[in-house]
């Protein structure tokens, strides 16, 4: 599942991921996401931090409070570099931290390593 309040980033993620043969679902903000995680049980998140209605870090919070949901893999993806950030992420309950820009190899292979481990 992708996370993130612009319809830009959204697609982009989607299209690539899809491309690389995984099934997307979409969210636009952190209410939707924990709705549909619960519903839809993916695989894997990727969940952008700031967002409005719920920013990803309430969000992942929301998440893990499911016992269902605990083991789904969480990975953050901002735009801050600062280590502040990273350490509230992994404090959240996400699995991962990555800012963007991103190296595109780098984060399919932690997709994919993620997803093998649960």
């Amino acid at each position: 599942m992708v996370v993130d309040d612009f319809d830009d980033t959204r697609l982009m993620m989607k299209l690539w991921l899809e491309k690389k043969g995984y099934r997307i679902l979409e969210a636009e903000n952190g209410d939707e996401a924990v709705g549909l995680a619960d519903r839809e049980r993916p695989d894997l998140i990727i969940m952008d931090i700031e967002m409005p209605h719920a920013d990803g870090l309430d969000a992942t919070r929301r998440i893990r409070e499911h016992q269902a949901l605990r083991e789904i893999p969480i990975v953050a993806v901002s735009a801050y570099g600062a280590e502040e950030y990273r350490v509230r992420a992994l404090d959240a309950g996400c699995n991962e931290y990555v800012s963007t820009p991103f190296e595109p190899a780098a984060l399919e292979e932690l997709i994919r390593n993620l997803i093998a481990t649960c």
